[in-house]
Protein backbone atom coordinates (compact mmCIF):
# COMPACT_ATOMS: atom_id res chain seq x y z
CA UNK A 1 0.00 0.00 0.00
CA UNK A 2 2.83 2.35 0.84
CA UNK A 3 4.53 1.51 -2.46
CA UNK A 4 1.33 2.29 -4.39
CA UNK A 5 1.07 5.64 -2.65
CA UNK A 6 4.69 6.35 -3.46
CA UNK A 7 4.14 5.58 -7.18
CA UNK A 8 1.05 7.81 -7.25
CA UNK A 9 3.01 10.60 -5.62
CA UNK A 10 5.74 10.19 -8.20
CA UNK A 11 3.19 10.37 -11.02
CA UNK A 12 1.43 13.43 -9.62
CA UNK A 13 4.58 15.24 -8.51
CA UNK A 14 7.49 14.28 -10.77
CA UNK A 15 11.00 14.93 -9.52
CA UNK A 16 11.75 17.34 -12.35
CA UNK A 17 10.27 19.05 -15.38
CA UNK A 18 11.94 16.46 -17.60
CA UNK A 19 10.12 13.68 -15.75
CA UNK A 20 6.80 15.49 -16.12
CA UNK A 21 7.29 15.92 -19.87
CA UNK A 22 8.28 12.27 -20.22
CA UNK A 23 5.23 11.15 -18.21
CA UNK A 24 2.81 13.27 -20.27
CA UNK A 25 4.45 12.14 -23.51
CA UNK A 26 4.10 8.50 -22.50
CA UNK A 27 0.45 9.02 -21.54
CA UNK A 28 -0.25 10.77 -24.87
CA UNK A 29 1.35 7.93 -26.86
CA UNK A 30 -0.69 5.31 -25.02
CA UNK A 31 -4.00 7.17 -25.52
CA UNK A 32 -3.43 8.55 -29.02
CA UNK A 33 -4.13 5.51 -31.20
CA UNK A 34 -6.90 3.73 -29.26
CA UNK A 35 -8.80 6.75 -27.85
CA UNK A 36 -7.95 10.08 -29.47
CA UNK A 37 -7.49 8.98 -33.09
CA UNK A 38 -11.06 7.56 -33.46
CA UNK A 39 -12.54 10.75 -32.03
CA UNK A 40 -10.52 12.97 -34.35
CA UNK A 41 -11.28 10.74 -37.33
CA UNK A 42 -15.00 10.97 -36.61
CA UNK A 43 -14.70 14.77 -36.45
CA UNK A 44 -12.82 14.75 -39.79
CA UNK A 45 -15.47 12.63 -41.48
CA UNK A 46 -18.28 14.74 -40.04
CA UNK A 47 -16.64 17.94 -41.29
CA UNK A 48 -16.02 16.41 -44.73
CA UNK A 49 -19.75 15.79 -45.04
CA UNK A 50 -20.39 19.48 -44.30
CA UNK A 51 -17.68 20.51 -46.79
CA UNK A 52 -19.41 18.43 -49.47
CA UNK A 53 -22.71 20.09 -48.62
CA UNK A 54 -21.15 23.50 -49.17
CA UNK A 55 -19.45 22.30 -52.36
CA UNK A 56 -22.70 20.98 -53.85
CA UNK A 57 -24.46 24.20 -52.88
CA UNK A 58 -21.83 26.23 -54.75
CA UNK A 59 -22.08 23.95 -57.79
CA UNK A 60 -25.84 24.43 -57.79
CA UNK A 61 -25.39 28.21 -57.61
CA UNK A 62 -23.03 28.10 -60.60
CA UNK A 63 -25.58 26.13 -62.63
CA UNK A 64 -28.39 28.58 -61.83
CA UNK A 65 -26.21 31.61 -62.60
CA UNK A 66 -25.13 30.14 -65.94
CA UNK A 67 -28.74 29.25 -66.75
CA UNK A 68 -29.92 32.77 -65.92
CA UNK A 69 -27.23 34.27 -68.17
CA UNK A 70 -27.88 31.93 -71.10
CA UNK A 71 -31.64 32.33 -70.98
CA UNK A 72 -31.54 36.00 -69.91
CA UNK A 73 -33.56 35.50 -66.73
CA UNK A 74 -33.37 39.15 -65.69
CA UNK A 75 -36.07 40.86 -63.59
CA UNK A 76 -37.09 42.94 -66.62
CA UNK A 77 -37.87 39.74 -68.55
CA UNK A 78 -39.37 37.77 -65.64
CA UNK A 79 -41.73 40.54 -64.51
CA UNK A 80 -43.69 43.29 -66.15
CA UNK A 81 -42.01 46.68 -65.90
CA UNK A 82 -43.29 49.97 -67.28
CA UNK A 83 -41.84 53.28 -66.07
CA UNK A 84 -44.18 55.65 -64.24
CA UNK A 85 -45.07 58.54 -66.55
CA UNK A 86 -46.79 61.85 -65.94
CA UNK A 87 -50.42 62.05 -66.98
CA UNK A 88 -51.75 65.45 -68.01
CA UNK A 89 -55.37 64.60 -67.21
CA UNK A 90 -54.85 62.67 -63.97
CA UNK A 91 -51.92 64.72 -62.72
CA UNK A 92 -50.06 62.97 -59.92
CA UNK A 93 -53.02 60.89 -58.75
CA UNK A 94 -51.92 57.83 -60.77
CA UNK A 95 -48.67 57.72 -58.79
CA UNK A 96 -49.04 55.41 -55.78
CA UNK A 97 -48.55 56.85 -52.31
CA UNK A 98 -45.14 55.87 -50.90
CA UNK A 99 -43.90 55.91 -47.31
CA UNK A 100 -40.13 56.14 -46.77
CA UNK A 101 -38.96 54.97 -43.33
CA UNK A 102 -35.52 55.85 -41.95
CA UNK A 103 -34.90 54.29 -38.49
CA UNK A 104 -32.15 55.96 -36.44
CA UNK A 105 -30.32 55.50 -33.16
CA UNK A 106 -27.71 58.10 -32.13
CA UNK A 107 -26.54 58.52 -35.73
CA UNK A 108 -24.50 61.69 -35.22
CA UNK A 109 -22.16 61.07 -38.15
CA UNK A 110 -24.62 60.09 -40.88
CA UNK A 111 -28.10 61.44 -40.10
CA UNK A 112 -27.78 64.44 -42.43
CA UNK A 113 -26.70 62.26 -45.34
CA UNK A 114 -29.53 59.77 -44.89
CA UNK A 115 -32.26 62.38 -44.40
CA UNK A 116 -30.97 64.36 -47.36
CA UNK A 117 -30.95 61.27 -49.59
CA UNK A 118 -34.49 60.30 -48.55
CA UNK A 119 -35.78 63.80 -49.15
CA UNK A 120 -34.03 63.89 -52.53
CA UNK A 121 -35.94 60.93 -53.97
CA UNK A 122 -37.60 61.80 -57.28
CA UNK A 123 -41.33 61.32 -56.70
CA UNK A 124 -44.28 63.73 -56.72
CA UNK A 125 -44.13 65.72 -53.49
CA UNK A 126 -47.79 65.09 -52.70
CA UNK A 127 -47.40 61.31 -53.15
CA UNK A 128 -44.55 60.64 -50.73
CA UNK A 129 -44.11 60.79 -46.95
CA UNK A 130 -40.67 60.70 -45.33
CA UNK A 131 -40.81 59.20 -41.85
CA UNK A 132 -37.78 59.60 -39.56
CA UNK A 133 -38.01 57.09 -36.69
CA UNK A 134 -35.61 58.44 -34.08
CA UNK A 135 -34.78 56.13 -31.17
CA UNK A 136 -31.80 58.24 -30.10
CA UNK A 137 -31.02 58.41 -26.39
CA UNK A 138 -28.64 61.36 -26.69
CA UNK A 139 -30.70 64.60 -26.31
CA UNK A 140 -28.19 66.58 -28.37
CA UNK A 141 -28.43 64.18 -31.31
CA UNK A 142 -32.23 64.08 -31.08
CA UNK A 143 -32.32 67.86 -31.26
CA UNK A 144 -30.06 67.89 -34.31
CA UNK A 145 -32.14 65.25 -36.12
CA UNK A 146 -35.36 67.11 -35.34
CA UNK A 147 -33.86 70.38 -36.56
CA UNK A 148 -32.76 68.68 -39.80
CA UNK A 149 -36.31 67.40 -40.32
CA UNK A 150 -37.71 70.88 -39.73
CA UNK A 151 -35.23 72.30 -42.25
CA UNK A 152 -36.46 69.93 -44.96
CA UNK A 153 -40.08 70.53 -43.99
CA UNK A 154 -39.44 74.21 -44.60
CA UNK A 155 -38.50 73.30 -48.19
CA UNK A 156 -41.92 71.76 -48.77
CA UNK A 157 -40.97 68.11 -48.07
CA UNK A 158 -43.67 66.04 -46.34
CA UNK A 159 -41.41 64.75 -43.57
CA UNK A 160 -42.51 63.36 -40.20
CA UNK A 161 -40.24 63.20 -37.15
CA UNK A 162 -41.41 60.33 -34.92
CA UNK A 163 -40.17 59.30 -31.48
CA UNK A 164 -41.48 56.75 -28.98
CA UNK A 165 -41.11 55.86 -25.34
CA UNK A 166 -38.26 53.39 -24.83
CA UNK A 167 -36.62 51.14 -27.41
CA UNK A 168 -38.72 48.01 -27.05
CA UNK A 169 -38.07 45.69 -29.99
CA UNK A 170 -35.18 47.86 -31.22
CA UNK A 171 -35.39 48.44 -34.99
CA UNK A 172 -38.38 46.12 -35.46
CA UNK A 173 -40.21 47.96 -32.68
CA UNK A 174 -39.48 51.34 -34.27
CA UNK A 175 -40.70 50.22 -37.70
CA UNK A 176 -43.80 48.65 -36.16
CA UNK A 177 -44.65 51.85 -34.29
CA UNK A 178 -44.08 53.87 -37.43
CA UNK A 179 -46.60 51.76 -39.35
CA UNK A 180 -49.27 52.55 -36.74
CA UNK A 181 -49.44 56.25 -37.64
CA UNK A 182 -52.76 57.31 -39.15
CA UNK A 183 -51.23 58.80 -42.31
CA UNK A 184 -49.67 55.42 -43.20
CA UNK A 185 -53.15 54.17 -44.16
CA UNK A 186 -52.92 56.43 -47.21
CA UNK A 187 -49.80 54.66 -48.48
CA UNK A 188 -49.50 51.65 -50.78
CA UNK A 189 -45.77 50.93 -50.43
CA UNK A 190 -43.02 51.47 -47.89
CA UNK A 191 -39.34 51.95 -48.70
CA UNK A 192 -36.86 51.33 -45.87
CA UNK A 193 -33.36 52.76 -45.53
CA UNK A 194 -31.02 52.38 -42.58
CA UNK A 195 -29.35 55.52 -41.31
CA UNK A 196 -26.13 55.02 -43.29
CA UNK A 197 -27.86 54.33 -46.63
CA UNK A 198 -28.11 56.96 -49.35
CA UNK A 199 -30.30 55.97 -52.32
CA UNK A 200 -30.00 57.70 -55.67
CA UNK A 201 -32.84 60.01 -56.65
CA UNK A 202 -34.28 57.52 -59.19
CA UNK A 203 -34.59 54.67 -56.66
CA UNK A 204 -38.40 54.73 -56.46
CA UNK A 205 -38.80 55.07 -60.23
CA UNK A 206 -36.75 51.88 -60.69
CA UNK A 207 -38.49 49.81 -58.00
CA UNK A 208 -42.13 50.86 -57.61
CA UNK A 209 -43.17 49.83 -61.17
CA UNK A 210 -42.45 46.17 -60.35
CA UNK A 211 -44.95 46.38 -57.49
CA UNK A 212 -47.52 48.38 -59.47
CA UNK A 213 -47.60 46.04 -62.48
CA UNK A 214 -47.12 42.70 -60.70
CA UNK A 215 -49.78 42.17 -57.99
CA UNK A 216 -48.08 38.99 -56.69
CA UNK A 217 -44.80 40.80 -55.94
CA UNK A 218 -44.44 41.80 -52.30
CA UNK A 219 -40.84 43.06 -52.14
CA UNK A 220 -38.27 44.69 -54.41
CA UNK A 221 -34.72 44.60 -53.04
CA UNK A 222 -31.74 46.61 -54.28
CA UNK A 223 -28.05 45.79 -53.94
CA UNK A 224 -25.68 47.48 -51.49
CA UNK A 225 -22.75 49.59 -52.68
CA UNK A 226 -19.99 50.26 -50.18
CA UNK A 227 -18.56 53.78 -50.07
CA UNK A 228 -15.68 52.82 -47.76
CA UNK A 229 -14.70 49.46 -49.24
CA UNK A 230 -11.10 50.70 -49.60
CA UNK A 231 -10.87 52.33 -46.18
CA UNK A 232 -8.84 49.52 -44.61
CA UNK A 233 -8.07 45.83 -45.07
CA UNK A 234 -11.03 44.82 -42.91
CA UNK A 235 -13.56 46.67 -45.07
CA UNK A 236 -12.02 45.10 -48.19
CA UNK A 237 -12.55 41.66 -46.69
CA UNK A 238 -16.16 42.48 -45.84
CA UNK A 239 -16.77 43.76 -49.35
CA UNK A 240 -15.62 40.42 -50.82
CA UNK A 241 -18.01 38.44 -48.61
CA UNK A 242 -21.00 40.71 -49.15
CA UNK A 243 -20.48 40.95 -52.91
CA UNK A 244 -20.76 37.15 -53.08
CA UNK A 245 -23.95 37.33 -51.04
CA UNK A 246 -25.56 39.82 -53.41
CA UNK A 247 -24.16 38.58 -56.72
CA UNK A 248 -24.73 34.88 -56.08
CA UNK A 249 -26.99 34.05 -53.14
CA UNK A 250 -29.57 36.78 -53.71
CA UNK A 251 -29.53 36.37 -57.49
CA UNK A 252 -29.96 32.59 -57.31
CA UNK A 253 -32.81 32.84 -54.82
CA UNK A 254 -34.62 35.46 -56.88
CA UNK A 255 -34.11 33.61 -60.18
CA UNK A 256 -35.03 30.10 -59.07
CA UNK A 257 -37.60 30.63 -56.32
CA UNK A 258 -38.60 34.32 -56.28
CA UNK A 259 -37.41 34.19 -52.66
CA UNK A 260 -34.40 35.56 -50.79
CA UNK A 261 -33.76 37.13 -47.43
CA UNK A 262 -34.73 40.77 -47.13
CA UNK A 263 -31.60 42.72 -46.19
CA UNK A 264 -33.48 45.03 -43.83
CA UNK A 265 -32.79 48.13 -45.90
CA UNK A 266 -32.64 49.41 -49.50
CA UNK A 267 -35.91 47.65 -50.30
CA UNK A 268 -39.56 48.48 -50.99
CA UNK A 269 -42.44 46.47 -49.52
CA UNK A 270 -46.05 46.30 -50.59
CA UNK A 271 -47.76 47.31 -47.34
CA UNK A 272 -50.53 44.78 -47.86
CA UNK A 273 -47.93 41.99 -48.11
CA UNK A 274 -46.16 43.25 -45.00
CA UNK A 275 -49.38 43.31 -43.01
CA UNK A 276 -50.59 39.97 -44.30
CA UNK A 277 -47.32 38.38 -43.17
CA UNK A 278 -47.94 39.62 -39.62
CA UNK A 279 -45.93 42.83 -39.68
CA UNK A 280 -42.68 43.46 -37.85
CA UNK A 281 -41.80 41.06 -35.03
CA UNK A 282 -38.91 41.33 -32.59
CA UNK A 283 -38.60 37.67 -31.61
CA UNK A 284 -35.10 37.51 -33.17
CA UNK A 285 -32.37 39.98 -34.10
CA UNK A 286 -33.04 39.40 -37.83
CA UNK A 287 -36.52 40.89 -38.04
CA UNK A 288 -35.98 41.52 -41.77
CA UNK A 289 -35.31 37.84 -42.53
CA UNK A 290 -38.21 36.82 -40.32
CA UNK A 291 -40.59 39.07 -42.26
CA UNK A 292 -39.28 37.80 -45.62
CA UNK A 293 -39.83 34.15 -44.72
CA UNK A 294 -43.33 34.80 -43.36
CA UNK A 295 -44.30 36.81 -46.45
CA UNK A 296 -42.96 34.10 -48.74
CA UNK A 297 -45.03 31.49 -46.92
CA UNK A 298 -48.08 33.62 -47.76
CA UNK A 299 -47.25 33.22 -51.45
CA UNK A 300 -45.64 36.61 -52.16
CA UNK A 301 -42.82 36.81 -54.70
CA UNK A 302 -39.66 38.88 -54.33
CA UNK A 303 -37.71 40.77 -57.01
CA UNK A 304 -33.98 41.40 -56.65
CA UNK A 305 -32.33 44.15 -58.72
CA UNK A 306 -28.60 43.49 -58.88
CA UNK A 307 -28.02 46.52 -61.11
CA UNK A 308 -29.67 48.96 -58.69
CA UNK A 309 -27.22 49.93 -55.95
CA UNK A 310 -27.62 51.96 -52.78
CA UNK A 311 -24.58 53.49 -51.10
CA UNK A 312 -23.83 52.60 -47.51
CA UNK A 313 -21.00 52.28 -45.02
CA UNK A 314 -19.24 49.12 -43.84
CA UNK A 315 -18.20 48.91 -40.18
CA UNK A 316 -14.51 49.77 -40.04
CA UNK A 317 -13.99 49.20 -36.29
CA UNK A 318 -13.28 45.58 -35.33
CA UNK A 319 -15.42 45.71 -32.20
CA UNK A 320 -18.43 47.02 -34.15
CA UNK A 321 -17.93 44.37 -36.82
CA UNK A 322 -17.85 41.60 -34.21
CA UNK A 323 -21.16 42.81 -32.76
CA UNK A 324 -22.69 42.93 -36.24
CA UNK A 325 -21.52 39.42 -37.10
CA UNK A 326 -22.86 38.09 -33.80
CA UNK A 327 -26.28 39.49 -34.67
CA UNK A 328 -26.14 38.25 -38.27
CA UNK A 329 -25.14 34.72 -37.18
CA UNK A 330 -27.17 34.30 -33.99
CA UNK A 331 -30.39 35.71 -35.45
CA UNK A 332 -30.75 33.34 -38.44
CA UNK A 333 -29.95 30.29 -36.31
CA UNK A 334 -32.53 31.34 -33.73
CA UNK A 335 -35.10 32.08 -36.43
CA UNK A 336 -34.42 28.67 -38.00
CA UNK A 337 -35.22 27.04 -34.68
CA UNK A 338 -38.50 28.96 -34.38
CA UNK A 339 -39.85 28.99 -37.92
CA UNK A 340 -39.10 25.51 -39.33
CA UNK A 341 -42.40 24.05 -38.01
CA UNK A 342 -44.32 26.83 -39.79
CA UNK A 343 -42.47 26.16 -43.05
CA UNK A 344 -43.10 22.40 -42.88
CA UNK A 345 -46.81 22.84 -42.10
CA UNK A 346 -47.38 25.50 -44.78
CA UNK A 347 -49.81 24.56 -47.58
CA UNK A 348 -49.34 27.53 -49.95
CA UNK A 349 -45.69 26.98 -50.82
CA UNK A 350 -44.48 24.19 -53.12
CA UNK A 351 -42.32 21.44 -51.54
CA UNK A 352 -39.29 22.42 -53.65
CA UNK A 353 -39.44 25.98 -52.33
CA UNK A 354 -39.85 24.76 -48.73
CA UNK A 355 -36.81 22.51 -49.23
CA UNK A 356 -34.82 25.48 -50.53
CA UNK A 357 -35.73 27.65 -47.55
CA UNK A 358 -35.02 24.97 -44.92
CA UNK A 359 -31.98 23.29 -46.45
CA UNK A 360 -30.17 25.82 -48.65
CA UNK A 361 -31.22 29.17 -47.22
CA UNK A 362 -31.06 28.29 -43.52
CA UNK A 363 -29.22 25.03 -42.85
CA UNK A 364 -26.32 25.15 -45.31
CA UNK A 365 -25.72 28.91 -45.55
CA UNK A 366 -26.61 30.08 -42.04
CA UNK A 367 -25.49 27.11 -39.92
CA UNK A 368 -23.23 24.63 -41.71
CA UNK A 369 -21.11 27.34 -43.39
CA UNK A 370 -20.24 28.98 -40.06
CA UNK A 371 -19.64 25.79 -38.09
CA UNK A 372 -17.51 23.93 -40.64
CA UNK A 373 -15.30 26.95 -41.32
CA UNK A 374 -14.22 27.22 -37.70
CA UNK A 375 -14.45 23.62 -36.51
CA UNK A 376 -12.73 22.07 -39.53
CA UNK A 377 -10.09 24.63 -40.46
CA UNK A 378 -9.27 26.01 -37.02
CA UNK A 379 -9.80 23.00 -34.73
CA UNK A 380 -9.98 19.63 -36.51
CA UNK A 381 -7.20 20.09 -39.09
CA UNK A 382 -4.74 21.51 -36.51
CA UNK A 383 -5.58 18.65 -34.14
CA UNK A 384 -5.25 16.08 -36.94
CA UNK A 385 -1.58 16.98 -37.47
CA UNK A 386 -0.96 15.88 -33.88
CA UNK A 387 -2.56 12.50 -34.56
CA UNK A 388 -0.83 10.86 -37.56
CA UNK A 389 -3.06 7.80 -37.26
CA UNK A 390 -5.93 9.85 -38.72
CA UNK A 391 -6.68 10.01 -42.44
CA UNK A 392 -7.19 13.59 -43.58
CA UNK A 393 -7.83 13.52 -47.36
CA UNK A 394 -6.24 16.31 -49.36
CA UNK A 395 -9.35 16.76 -51.51
CA UNK A 396 -11.41 17.73 -48.46
CA UNK A 397 -8.77 19.86 -46.77
CA UNK A 398 -7.41 21.69 -49.82
CA UNK A 399 -9.00 21.08 -53.24
CA UNK A 400 -12.71 21.48 -52.50
CA UNK A 401 -12.21 24.47 -50.12
CA UNK A 402 -10.07 26.11 -52.80
CA UNK A 403 -12.91 25.88 -55.33
CA UNK A 404 -15.40 27.27 -52.80
CA UNK A 405 -13.02 30.12 -51.97
CA UNK A 406 -12.43 31.10 -55.59
CA UNK A 407 -16.15 31.18 -56.29
CA UNK A 408 -16.72 33.43 -53.29
CA UNK A 409 -13.93 35.77 -54.34
CA UNK A 410 -14.95 35.87 -58.01
CA UNK A 411 -17.70 38.34 -57.11
CA UNK A 412 -15.00 40.95 -56.36
CA UNK A 413 -12.33 40.56 -59.10
CA UNK A 414 -10.42 43.67 -58.06
CA UNK A 415 -9.64 42.06 -54.70
CA UNK A 416 -8.42 38.66 -55.93
CA UNK A 417 -4.87 39.57 -54.86
CA UNK A 418 -6.17 39.66 -51.28
CA UNK A 419 -7.50 36.11 -51.44
CA UNK A 420 -5.11 34.67 -48.83
CA UNK A 421 -5.85 37.51 -46.41
CA UNK A 422 -9.59 36.99 -46.96
CA UNK A 423 -9.34 33.28 -46.14
CA UNK A 424 -7.43 33.94 -42.92
CA UNK A 425 -9.74 36.80 -41.92
CA UNK A 426 -12.90 34.75 -42.53
CA UNK A 427 -11.52 31.84 -40.54
CA UNK A 428 -10.89 34.09 -37.55
CA UNK A 429 -14.36 35.61 -37.78
CA UNK A 430 -15.87 32.12 -38.07
CA UNK A 431 -15.02 31.59 -34.41
CA UNK A 432 -17.45 34.34 -33.38
CA UNK A 433 -20.02 33.25 -35.95
CA UNK A 434 -19.91 29.66 -34.72
CA UNK A 435 -20.34 30.79 -31.12
CA UNK A 436 -23.28 33.00 -32.12
CA UNK A 437 -24.82 30.19 -34.19
CA UNK A 438 -24.88 27.83 -31.23
CA UNK A 439 -26.31 30.57 -29.01
CA UNK A 440 -29.11 31.04 -31.53
CA UNK A 441 -29.76 27.33 -32.07
CA UNK A 442 -30.04 26.59 -28.37
CA UNK A 443 -31.74 29.92 -27.53
CA UNK A 444 -29.37 30.73 -24.66
CA UNK A 445 -27.24 33.61 -23.42
CA UNK A 446 -27.34 36.90 -25.31
CA UNK A 447 -29.53 35.47 -28.07
CA UNK A 448 -31.53 38.71 -28.48
CA UNK A 449 -28.65 41.12 -27.89
CA UNK A 450 -28.90 44.06 -30.26
CA UNK A 451 -26.04 46.53 -30.46
CA UNK A 452 -26.36 49.06 -33.26
CA UNK A 453 -23.42 48.89 -35.66
CA UNK A 454 -21.35 52.04 -35.21
CA UNK A 455 -21.14 54.31 -38.26
CA UNK A 456 -18.22 56.70 -38.53
CA UNK A 457 -18.83 58.56 -41.77
CA UNK A 458 -15.04 58.36 -41.93
CA UNK A 459 -14.72 58.16 -45.69
CA UNK A 460 -16.73 61.32 -46.15
CA UNK A 461 -14.54 63.09 -43.60
CA UNK A 462 -11.36 61.86 -45.24
CA UNK A 463 -12.38 62.81 -48.76
CA UNK A 464 -13.65 66.27 -47.82
CA UNK A 465 -10.68 67.11 -45.60
CA UNK A 466 -7.94 69.35 -47.07
CA UNK A 467 -5.11 67.29 -48.57
CA UNK A 468 -2.59 68.79 -46.15
CA UNK A 469 -4.55 67.45 -43.19
CA UNK A 470 -5.34 63.98 -44.60
CA UNK A 471 -2.00 62.59 -43.45
CA UNK A 472 -2.61 63.89 -39.92
CA UNK A 473 -6.13 62.40 -39.99
CA UNK A 474 -4.78 59.00 -40.98
CA UNK A 475 -2.01 59.15 -38.36
CA UNK A 476 -4.47 60.08 -35.61
CA UNK A 477 -6.70 57.23 -36.75
CA UNK A 478 -3.90 54.67 -36.48
CA UNK A 479 -2.34 56.02 -33.27
CA UNK A 480 -5.03 58.01 -31.40
CA UNK A 481 -4.33 60.09 -28.35
CA UNK A 482 -5.27 58.48 -25.08
CA UNK A 483 -4.96 55.05 -26.67
CA UNK A 484 -4.74 52.14 -24.20
CA UNK A 485 -3.16 48.93 -25.42
CA UNK A 486 -5.22 46.76 -23.08
CA UNK A 487 -8.46 47.86 -24.73
CA UNK A 488 -7.42 46.12 -27.94
CA UNK A 489 -6.73 42.69 -26.47
CA UNK A 490 -9.12 39.90 -27.56
CA UNK A 491 -8.48 36.82 -25.46
CA UNK A 492 -10.28 34.20 -27.58
CA UNK A 493 -8.27 35.13 -30.67
CA UNK A 494 -5.00 34.95 -28.72
CA UNK A 495 -5.83 31.54 -27.24
CA UNK A 496 -6.63 30.16 -30.69
CA UNK A 497 -3.46 31.73 -32.07
CA UNK A 498 -1.37 29.95 -29.44
CA UNK A 499 -3.01 26.60 -30.16
CA UNK A 500 -2.52 26.93 -33.92
CA UNK A 501 1.09 28.00 -33.42
CA UNK A 502 1.72 24.92 -31.27
CA UNK A 503 0.16 22.60 -33.87
CA UNK A 504 2.11 24.28 -36.68
CA UNK A 505 5.37 23.90 -34.77
CA UNK A 506 4.75 20.19 -34.13
CA UNK A 507 3.89 19.62 -37.78
CA UNK A 508 7.00 21.53 -38.89
CA UNK A 509 9.53 19.86 -36.60
CA UNK A 510 8.15 16.37 -37.20
CA UNK A 511 7.87 16.95 -40.97
CA UNK A 512 4.15 16.57 -41.56
CA UNK A 513 3.51 14.75 -44.84
CA UNK A 514 1.05 17.33 -46.22
CA UNK A 515 2.92 20.43 -45.01
CA UNK A 516 -0.13 21.79 -43.21
CA UNK A 517 2.24 23.84 -41.05
CA UNK A 518 2.40 26.45 -43.83
CA UNK A 519 -1.32 27.17 -43.46
CA UNK A 520 -1.25 26.78 -39.68
CA UNK A 521 1.56 29.30 -39.21
CA UNK A 522 -0.29 31.85 -41.36
CA UNK A 523 -3.60 31.23 -39.61
CA UNK A 524 -2.02 31.56 -36.17
CA UNK A 525 -0.50 34.89 -37.20
CA UNK A 526 -3.95 36.07 -38.34
CA UNK A 527 -5.40 35.19 -34.94
CA UNK A 528 -2.57 37.07 -33.21
CA UNK A 529 -2.96 40.16 -35.41
CA UNK A 530 -6.68 40.34 -34.72
CA UNK A 531 -6.19 39.27 -31.09
CA UNK A 532 -3.97 42.28 -30.48
CA UNK A 533 -6.45 44.56 -32.26
CA UNK A 534 -4.35 45.43 -35.31
CA UNK A 535 -7.29 45.25 -37.69
CA UNK A 536 -9.75 47.86 -38.87
CA UNK A 537 -9.77 51.53 -37.96
CA UNK A 538 -8.67 52.64 -34.48
CA UNK A 539 -10.99 55.37 -33.23
CA UNK A 540 -9.81 58.00 -30.70
CA UNK A 541 -11.88 58.38 -27.53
Amino acid sequence: MARLGSDFKTLVQPASNEDMVETLSSLWMRLRAPVIAPIVQFAINFCLVMVLMLFLERIYMCVVLVYSKLFRRSPQRMYKFEPMRDDVELGNSHYPMVLVQVPMYNEREVFQLSIGAACGLAWPADRIIIQILDDSTDPEIKAMVQAECQRWAGKGINIKYEVRQGRSGYKAGALREGMKRSYVRLCDYVAIFDADFQPESDFLNRTIPYLVHNPDVGLVQARWKFVNGDECLMTKMQEMSLNFHFSCEQTVGATAYAFFGFNGTAGVWRIHALNEAGGWKDRTTVEDMDLAVRASLKGWKFVYLNDLTVKNELPSVFKAYRYQQHRWSCGPANLFRKIVPNIVANKKVKPIKKFHIIYSFFFVRKIVAHIVTFVFYCVVIPTAVLVPECDLPVWGAIYVPTFITFMNAAATPRSLHLLVFWILFENVMSMHRTKATFIGLFDVGNVNEWIVTEKLGSLVKYKTAPKASQRKWLLSTLMPKGFKFGERIHVLELVMGCYLLFCASVDFFFEGKNHFYIYLFLQSMAFFVMGFGYIGTIVPH
